[in-house]
Parts: C-alpha cells; structure tokens; sequence
C-alpha cells in the first residue's frame, strides 16, 4: 500500500491519530499530479479501492508498524468491520549489530460482518517469538554458502513474514504465509558493469531468502502430519519473477521457482494463481502479467513492466480451491489502482468447503 505508516502520528497518551489531512505524505499521487498527496487524499483513494475489491481478506505490504494503526485506518476508511493484525518486525543491521525496526510490515485485515467468516476469524502466531518454532527459526538472520566462489554469507529478512490462521463460518480453516521479502530494484544510473555487480548480488539475496524459508519451513509445513492437510497460501511482495530478469538468468534460477518448489518433489509444490490463469481463448498471455511498473532511471520515456507480487498455494491434497485470480489495474468506476498504491493488487477466490473429504 506504499508507506502507510506515513499516515499516521502519536498522540500525548501514546495511542496511534491520523496526520491532519491538508499534511502531504509519501504516496501515488491522483492523475496528472508531480507533488506529494495529502493525507485526505490518501485516505479517500484507498477507501475507493477497498470499496471495489470488497475483500473477506486483505494481505497488506507495506503497512504500519503495529496493529492498532493498521486497525484505525480500516476502521476510518471501510464500512465494514474488521479485525487486524500486524507482524512487528525487527531485524539485526549486521552480525552482532544494533537491532533496527522495520517501518514497512505485513499486516492483514479480515471482515467480520458478513457471516464468511467464523466468531473466531483469525488467529495470528507471533513470528517473532522463539515459541513458534520452525517459521521463528527460518527467518533469523542465517549463513549460506550460496555462490559459486564457496564464501558463507550472511542473510536476514528485514521483515518477519506474516503467518496467521483464518477461519470462514463454513469449511477447512487456512494458513497464510505474507512475505513482503527486500526490493531488488536498482533507482539510480550507474556504471554498467557496477549496475551488473548491484543486481546479480541482489537476485543472490532474494533467492538465497526464498531458498531458506522454502527449505527451513514450507517443506516441513507440507510434509509434517500435523500441517500438511491444511490448506496454505503463500502470498505477497516477493520481489521476484520468475525467470525474466537479466540477472535471473544469470543465476539460472529466481526466488519464485524455489518458493514453489522442486519437480522432483512433485506432491511439495506449490501452485501459482496468476499462472493458472493463462488457460482458454480469452486468458491473459505472460505480458499482462505485472503487477508493478516504474520508469527507465535513464531513459524516462520507458516504463518497465514487471511481476513481482504472486499468490502461491499448496495442492498436496486439492488443487481446485483458489480460483480466478487477476490483476487489477483499475477500479469499476475507473480509478487506477496506480493512484492508490505503487502495486496493483492481486485478488483470487478462495473455496475450502469439503476439504475434509479423503485423498484421491
């Protein structure tokens, strides 16, 4: 949602206020505009874009630092009535450095007035807490020996992956995965062969993360007893392709594809929704695949195009309950969603009704 914790301020007993209105914050601004938007302005677009995703369940990149802010702008910009989470998120600066917080969390917000869901709608597991086993191990900061030049390097994740549970009225309660993993985007013009050193060490980070937690927590959340029968959507910002970028190819591979899984674990993979898509005569192709686009740093009049936001999901004992994702571009009374966040949002049908029903 870009910045949203600009939006807000403390007040005197500590409790989280928006910003006055007329107060410009960093943001997409409305059409035709080089400024920053206002507060005001902020709020009305992103009520606009709730108003017309009309969501059950909204993963938020970007988002304040704490539920309670995240919980007063659904509660000022919906009519609905929702219930928030925010996963905190502290990360070390460098081995044995100070701690810093991050200022852009994953957060979700799930609607209860509309009977979907249960009377107990969510319920998150604190990441940051060593009781929580495998997904507070897997994304501490970690060594790998990761290139070819046989070097162990040292990795973190700047923001501790969202993991909730949520529960509709009628079927199979569902695990979501938020990631909103570090951009590997490249803002300035510099030097070619330093531009090719810049973007192949930040592929390597991105996919040495998405190999991490692939390996430390969802092959062992898919084939553990106790989780592999319930269903999981690995969702968000994860910055990644799959298998377009120059410096992909490089590397010969893209954190996406090892999220996803390995062919020789066929009954481990997860699926892609947006991928799911290109099937039948009036599907999308891969060129209408992205979710973010930005201007060239040294050619301005060229707009890069590319996928970075994904929507994964297990299918060890179902295939057929996400459907009909898209991208959207633009509200129904047309809105660009460029207006309200720097990503276009990604939305699917979710149906887990009989999942109890035995394996084939």
């Amino acid at each position: 949602m870009h910045w949203l914790q600009d939006l807000f301020a403390r007040a005197a007993d500590g409790t989280p206020v928006l910003k006055p209105g007329d107060m410009r914050v960093r943001g997409p601004s409305p059409r035709g505009r080089n400024d920053l938007p206002t507060v005001s302005e902020r709020l009305d677009l992103i009520a606009r874009g709730l108003s017309d995703l009309d969501p059950d369940v909204i993963v938020v990149m970007e988002g304040p630092s704490d539920t309670e802010k995240l919980q007063l702008l659904m509660n000022t910009v919906s009519g609905g009535v929702w219930e928030c989470h925010v996963q905190r998120s502290r990360f070390p600066s460098s081995p044995g450095g100070p701690t810093l917080d991050s200022s852009q969390c994953v957060g979700i917000a799930v609607r209860t007035d509309t009977g979907r869901l249960a009377t107990v709608p969510l319920v998150p597991f604190e990441v940051e807490s060593p009781a929580i086993g495998d997904l507070h191990e897997a994304t501490e900061p970690f060594f790998l020996d990761f290139g070819r030049e046989q070097i162990t390097e040292w990795f973190r994740f700047e923001r501790r992956p969202l993991y909730v549970e949520v529960r509709p009225n009628v079927g199979a309660p569902i695990r979501l995965l938020g990631l909103h993993l570090k951009s590997k985007g490249i803002f300035g013009a510099i030097e070619w062969s330093r531009w090719w050193q810049i973007a192949e060490a930040h592929r390597a980070r991105l996919l040495a993360l998405c190999r991490h937690l692939r390996r430390r927590f969802i092959d062992m959340y898919l084939a553990h007893a106790a989780t592999r029968d319930i269903p999981l959507i690995v969702c968000g910002g994860i910055n990644e392709g799959p298998g377009f970028g120059l410096a992909e190819m490089q590397l010969r591979n893209s954190g996406v594809q090892e999220m996803m899984g390995s062919i020789w674990r066929p009954d481990l993979i997860l699926g892609n929704a947006l991928f799911d898509a290109l099937q039948g005569d009036s599907a999308p192709t891969f060129e209408d695949l992205w979710t973010v686009e930005f201007p060239d740093p040294i050619f301005e009049e060229t707009r890069h195009r590319v996928w970075t936001d994904h929507l994964l999901y297990s299918r060890n004992v179902r295939s057929d309950w996400i459907s009909d994702a898209r991208i959207l571009r633009s509200t129904c009374q047309g809105t660009p969603f460029s207006e309200i966040s720097d990503h276009c949002p990604v939305r699917a049908l979710i149906d887990t009704t009989g999942w109890d029903e035995p394996r084939d």
